[in-house]
């Protein structure tokens, strides 16, 4: 674990292996959001092989923010990643981003196209990229007032419904009455918390955050846009397509769903074994 101590946060990291690599190879970069470094820790025991870095953003996990704020911001994670980056000291890192922090990444490429070499950007949650975009800021403004209104188990089962939509937000989706949380094996207490990055308004930057697609194409960087096989054409899978195509690419599809790289201590197991086979393919470029 190293501490990167800035005037707005300490930012946690850690680094699995040397730096620099034994063997040469550019150390390994996992980053999401809102997860923190632990949701990488079965992906990264694939790599044993490996130096891996994963992180905790600010305001999550052990990185403590001194800025005052709670928001979630594409643009300043970027510069917290490049800051560690440069911590490194070993020049362009290979990087796979999930979900939130696929957002990050596209950010980082375009302002700091010189940190990373190859991007695996897998089911970026971005909604300006979509045809529906306006049903789907509705669609995400109806789990917030759930969670505001009913607390956590309920806001939860309306995020899982919203992201399991196959297709576009249609009338028929908001016609739906709310899910209920037990069904889904959720407690329906409410237990009075309201700030849950995932389900309140507190990353909205994140899903909002338009991508400069010139930039990202005039980078250096060999950035893919990837899916999981299951994801089908649910809210990320159709962000994942859609963003690929403004690159100019298809999908790079990976085994299993959404969190397809989760081992099963997270209660949404993945396939970890096959989708690190296929993330080091993808990395080698075979």
């Amino acid at each position: 674990m190293r501490v990167l101590e800035t005037a707005e946060v300490d930012l946690v990291y850690d680094v699995r292996g040397t730096v620099p690599a034994e063997d040469g190879r550019p150390p390994l970069v996992m980053i999401g959001q809102p997860m923190d470094a632990g949701g990488f820790s079965t992906l990264a025991s694939y790599f044993p092989e490996r130096t891996v870095v994963t992180y905790d953003p600010r305001g999550l996990g052990r990185s403590l923010r001194k800025d005052g704020r709670v928001d979630n911001v594409p643009e300043v994670q970027a510069g917290d990643v490049h800051a560690i980056v440069a911590a490194l000291g070993v020049g362009a890192v290979e990087m796979f981003a999930s979900s939130g922090g696929a957002v990050t990444a596209l950010a980082l490429v375009a302002v700091y196209p010189g940190d990373v070499s190859t991007v695996v950007a897998h089911e970026p949650p971005l909604i300006a990229v979509l045809p529906d975009a306006e049903g789907a800021e509705r669609a995400r403004g109806g789990v917030r007032d759930v969670y505001q209104a009913k607390g956590s188990g309920a806001g939860m089962a309306a995020f899982i419904a919203m992201t399991s939509w196959q297709g576009e937000f249609s009338e028929g989706y908001f016609a739906r009455p709310a899910p209920d949380p037990v069904a889904f094996g959720m407690s329906g207490e409410d237990d009075g918390s309201r700030d849950d990055p995932l389900l309140s308004d507190r990353s909205w930057a994140v899903s909002s955050y338009r991508p400069d697609v010139e930039a990202i194409a005039a980078a250096p960087t060999r950035v893919l846009i990837a899916v999981g096989e299951e994801t089908g054409d649910t809210f990320t899978g159709r962000t994942s397509v859609a963003m690929a195509a403004l690159l100019g690419q298809e999908v790079t599809v990976f085994p299993s769903h959404h969190g397809g790289f989760l081992g099963g201590e997270r209660g949404y197991a993945g396939q970890p074994e096959a989708f690190a086979r296929r993330l080091r393919e993808v990395l080698e470029g075979t």
